[in-house]
């Protein structure tokens, strides 16, 4: 009798899916991305310049060959375009930093069977919308690169570098990432983060190592009692704040951003934005998972949602523009 079952092999990769996250971080703890970048192609040469046990230094070759971000060739081992251009030390783009620090949030996944059951998160202190969590302290210049491409495709979109002398506001900025590219690419252009004091500490240190810190002004509070002024802006920027809104919130936010802004103004949302019929991308829907698990009413929003908040908000125009694994949305 011939077997029709399908291969468990799929659902093997994704049972034991946290050895890829487990491999990553400790790959990029040694640095083994950035020491394949500079030539080492063996596993005793890794040993050598990692300062780790050559046994060791297999393992993660083969578990990197395994989730396809180390290939073969020639019998040298060298980084795929993906890792070589995300996973290189000293990149502005690189998440190096980031898989270090997922690493560290894996055991809250022990939890999400429970959250399902209840809607929400059941610790406090696994909740995200507070000033003190410790969570923002690693994670605020961990996920700057994630923003650098958005930022960049961003500055193209609103001809920034072009555009003269603009006011610019960054709600919730963290590490000022917006404003430092946008800064970078228009030298008579100037940014203030609004933000929580110890995260606007952070951004003034790294605008200021950028050479644009002359430009770049802070205001310490939470954005949703802190006023935004009253059109006083050019372009405001909310980047990765919305999924962890309630839709009331987020209408109510983006209110106050269209006022703030002078006639003409453009608003710059980025997130992870999910198809209307939440047929995918991939990654933002998985996203919802961290935000129902984080937050205690936010998840990833469909395109009709933002359109209809932003439209309520008293915006005419909006626009999508694709920056994976999250989407640009321009309010005009």
């Amino acid at each position: 009798m011939t077997n029709n079952r399908p291969s468990p092999v799929g659902i093997m990769r994704l049972i034991n899916g946290y050895w890829a996250t487990g491999v990553l971080a400790a790959a990029a703890t040694h640095s083994v991305f950035t020491h394949l970048d500079h030539g080492t192609g063996t596993a005793t040469e890794l040993a050598s310049r990692a300062g780790i046990a050559e046994r060791g230094a297999q393992t993660l070759l083969d578990g990197l060959v395994s989730v396809g971000l180390v290939e073969l060739h020639e019998g040298r081992y060298r980084n795929t375009p993906e890792a070589a251009a995300y996973l290189v030390e000293d990149s502005p783009v690189s998440l190096a930093p980031f898989a270090r620090l997922k690493l560290t949030h894996t055991g809250s996944l022990t939890d999400l069977a429970e959250v399902v059951r209840a809607g929400g998160p059941v610790k406090d202190d696994a909740v995200v919308e507070v000033a003190n969590n410790p969570h923002w302290e690693g994670i605020v210049t961990a996920i700057a690169a994630q923003s650098v491409p958005a930022a960049a495709l961003a500055a193209e979109v609103l001809a920034l570098a072009d555009a003269g002398e603009i006011s610019i506001l960054d709600v919730g900025g963290g590490s000022g990432i917006y404003s430092g590219i946008w800064l970078e690419a228009n030298p008579a252009a100037r940014a203030t983060q609004l933000d929580w004091a110890p995260i606007n500490e952070i951004a003034l240190r790294l605008l200021a190592e950028r050479g644009v810190g002359d430009r770049f002004t802070t205001v310490d509070g939470d954005f949703h009692t802190t006023d935004f002024g009253t059109s006083a802006y050019d372009v405001a920027v909310y980047s990765h704040i919305a999924h962890q809104e309630s839709p009331e919130s987020n209408v109510e936010v983006f209110t106050r951003l269209r006022q703030a802004l002078k006639p003409g103004g453009t608003l710059v949302v980025n997130d992870y934005v999910v198809d209307d019929d939440r047929s995918g991308p991939a990654f933002p829907l998985i996203f919802a998972s961290e935000m129902l698990l984080k937050t205690r009413q936010g998840s990833t929003w469909t395109r009709s949602d933002y359109r209809d908040w932003l439209v309520k908000a008293g915006f005419e125009d909006v626009s999508f523009h694709t920056a994976e694994p999250a989407t640009l949305v321009v309010a005009r």
